[in-house]
């Protein structure tokens, strides 16, 4: 089967310490229990997750969704949001995981990438220098998520015209975004084939679309 490699980089700086991961954790959890009652999801789908704080870390390598286990996701009470460090993680991992289509094989396809922060970047020129490597990647889509009033919408702007703002980044609302997201990588799924890129499906009223 060909795979669909679907990458989340989840801001985990200081000020998403206490309600914030907790919710964020329970949301994942969610997210992935709705893929696994996908049987398409089950047959191609792989996830990965990376975090970014002070430091990157890849919390779990890119994994078929059958044998994919989540561990619980911490955060350091303070410290800086380096995006643009995630985003160079990511560029690294695409181009060693994601496997091109040949003569003799078919490749994955096109990789998904989410990218959820509640703040802006602290390491802003790395960001802006990563921005064109990510979109020179040709993701299937590339979904930025602002959650909370403090996330820069015009940031995530520069790296996708994919963006949606969350109010807040409590349970419910991270919940109604995860199960959102699950609608997208299966709406992936079944697009895939025809070599487009993904529309994204309508969002609940919780979240909304920055134009």
């Amino acid at each position: 089967m060909r795979r669909l490699p679907v990458y989340f980089l989840l801001d985990t700086s200081g000020s998403m310490y206490g309600e914030p991961i907790q919710a964020l954790n329970n949301a994942l959890s969610g997210m992935i229990s709705t893929l696994r009652s996908d049987p398409q999801a089950l047959d191609s789908l792989w996830i990965s997750i990376i975090t970014f704080d002070r430091e990157v870390r890849e919390i779990v390598p890119l994994t078929e969704l059958v044998t994919f286990q989540l561990p619980e996701i911490t955060c350091p009470q303070s410290g800086p949001t380096n995006t643009g460090a995630g985003l160079d993680f990511v560029i690294q991992k695409v181009n060693q995981d994601v496997i091109k289509g040949s003569e003799t094989q078919k490749g994955d396809w096109k990789p998904l990438l989410f990218l959820i922060t509640d703040g802006k970047p602290s390491d802003i020129q790395l960001y802006r220098e990563k921005v064109p490597e990510i979109k020179a990647l040709n993701f299937g889509a590339v979904v930025g998520c602002a959650a909370g009033h403090l996330a820069n919408d015009m940031m995530l702007k520069e790296l996708t015209d994919n963006v949606v703002h969350l109010d807040a980044a409590d349970s419910q609302t991270l919940k109604t975004f995860f199960k959102w997201v699950s609608e997208t990588i299966e709406q992936g799924n079944k697009s895939q084939g025809t070599g487009e890129s993904i529309s994204l499906p309508p969002p609940p009223d919780e979240i909304t679309i920055v134009i």
